[in-house]
């Protein structure tokens, strides 16, 4: 994706998660289970991604090169968390129409600058409102640039990020193939001459998959897909 898609589609998810979550509040009440988040609550899921949006939008409205001057924010009434997170969607979008995506702010990751932050924070509320969807029973496919994108984020920055000295010694490469953008990716490449399987399916469903939303059985599964699982759940994320 380019720079310039990463706001626009920022807003997009943002009103189909609060849009979701609304009628998902009506149809089975704040205490619904999220299935992708099997301890949290719809309630839990709508304050986490308020919470969040609320901390990056402080991070690039301040410029933040540390986070230790954040207040983090007493959590809301249920009853109120809607109204509370549109609000704070708002709020990052704005901050991030304000500032350049060069402009260096403080991230967890090596890259630190606002750029960072666009393409982490539209992942997080994609990902998030396929959580909301779920507990809703109407998951919309995710766009193929965002998916594409975000699987290309999670092999370049969960991936290390959670094993900084690279991959264990079992480890095997798993090809990820994308039939609706005609792309191929690879986890763990070169740590074995050949793949141990292949996944195919749509980059959505990819990246769904690697996120532990959907079982494996929504792709197409050449080679030992027990081992596939393995080597994906070498990738722990908090």
């Amino acid at each position: 994706m380019q720079l310039s898609e990463y706001l626009p589609a920022l807003r997009r998810v943002d009103a189909r998660f609060a849009d979701a979550a609304a009628e998902a509040v009506l149809a089975h009440g704040w205490r619904a289970r999220v299935p992708g988040c099997p301890d949290w609550t719809l309630a839990d899921l709508v304050w986490h991604l308020a919470e969040v949006q609320h901390f990056w939008a402080w991070v690039v409205r301040t410029r933040a090169q540390d986070p230790s001057a954040y207040v983090e924010p007493e959590r809301h009434a249920d009853d109120e968390l809607l109204g509370y997170v549109i609000a704070r969607s708002a709020e990052l979008e704005t901050a991030l129409v304000g500032a350049d995506p060069a402009d260096r702010v403080w991230t967890w990751a090596p890259r630190k600058d606002v750029a960072f932050v666009l393409r982490r924070q539209l992942q997080e509320a994609t990902v998030h409102t396929v959580d909301v969807e779920q507990v809703l029973g109407d998951v919309r496919p995710v766009p193929t640039a965002v998916a594409l994108d975000g699987l290309d984020e999670w092999l370049e920055v969960m991936v290390p990020g959670t094993l900084p000295d690279g991959p264990p010694e079992h480890a095997h490469p798993v090809v990820l193939h994308a039939v609706d953008a005609d792309a191929e990716r690879t986890l763990f490449p070169g740590t074995k001459p050949f793949p141990i399987a292949a996944l195919t399916g749509t980059a959505g469903d990819l990246l769904l998959a690697v996120w532990r939303r959907v079982p494996l059985e929504v792709l197409t599964v050449d080679g030992d897909g027990l081992q596939a699982a393995a080597m994906i759940d070498l990738v722990r994320l908090e």
